[in-house]
């Protein structure tokens, strides 16, 4: 069975240009088909539209604040309880809010069509910086199910 995943902490290299280690894990899951020096290219030239725009930012710091505002804090899991299914909502640890943030931020950019993938991926990450578009939608849907299902929170064990 064929799994996504990127490597772990012990083995995660920072990437070249930031030296940062949450920039290789987001080139890792950009990655398609193991050509990483396309993901690069396509992150790199993202951060250097960012830096265009805002010319009086850092564009590691935007990419970091844009990570940090996709963050979920709270979200629903599944729990079985007798015969009936609940929405539970739970705490997220810190490393699946990161995964989660990447995710929802690569599928969001994905998903906007017709323009290069460095373009759609400045524009998320720009919005995502200023507390919207579609990975912060996400965010907001998840959170708001949560609030929705605050009654089954005892069932959290």
């Amino acid at each position: 069975m064929a799994r996504k995943f990127t490597a772990s902490k012990a083995q995660l290299k920072p990437d070249p240009r930031f030296g940062s280690k949450l920039v290789s894990k987001f080139v890792n899951c950009l990655m398609h088909d193991g050509k990483k020096s396309v993901a690069q290219r396509v992150f790199y030239e993202a951060m250097e539209l960012i830096e265009k725009r805002l010319p009086n930012e850092s564009p590691l710091d935007v990419f970091n604040r844009a990570v940090e505002n996709v963050m979920p804090v709270i979200e629903v899991r599944s729990k079985r309880v007798g015969g009936a299914t609940y929405q539970v909502p739970m705490q997220v640890r810190k490393n699946r809010q990161q995964t989660l943030a990447i995710r929802w931020l690569l599928l969001s950019a994905r998903e906007k069509k017709g323009r290069p993938m460095a373009i759609k991926l400045s524009d998320e990450l720009l919005a995502a910086y200023n507390r919207e578009g579609a990975a912060i939608s996400k965010r907001e849907n998840v959170h708001r199910m949560a609030d929705a299902n605050k009654a089954f929170a005892h069932f959290a064990w």
